[in-house]
């Protein structure tokens, strides 16, 4: 998991109050040579923690294959779950965010290209506050 972990393109911090990021040290492209891959654009990540889990501090990550158009438009019929969390609600949490999340295209030599990826979400309990739907 660990290898995967790194060959993913883009890092997507699953708490609703953190924003999505790209890691260049945990990030390496999984596309060919010369295409750099979409980079999330959402301020703040579209995947909800379930509340139940965040309670029982129960942490994980899911990855994600998603399409992306030349337009960084995910193809919703696209989407699979490349590696599940080991709970149900975690891996349903992050593929019902899917259709929430926007990208900047993929690139090849500066052009816009559709393409492949994978998307890691990361489901981690925020030490300085809970996700607002909770008490």
């Amino acid at each position: 998991m660990r290898r995967l972990l790194r060959a993913c393109p883009v890092l997507l911090a699953a708490c609703s109050s953190q924003p999505a990021t790209r890691g260049s040290d945990d990030a390496m492209e999984t596309t060919p040579r010369g295409v750099e891959p979409p980079v999330v654009t959402n301020a703040e990540s579209p995947v909800a923690y379930p509340p139940s889990l965040y309670r029982e501090r129960v942490e994980g990550t899911v990855i994600l294959r998603l399409y992306a158009d030349e337009n960084g438009v995910v193809v919703p019929e696209s989407t699979r779950l490349a590696e599940g969390s080991g709970y149900l609600e975690l891996d349903s949490a992050a593929l019902a965010g899917v259709t929430r999340m926007r990208f900047a295209p993929a690139r090849r030599n500066g052009s816009p290209v559709a393409g492949s990826f994978l998307q890691p979400v990361h489901f981690r309990r925020s030490a300085n506050r809970p996700p607002e739907d909770l008490p």
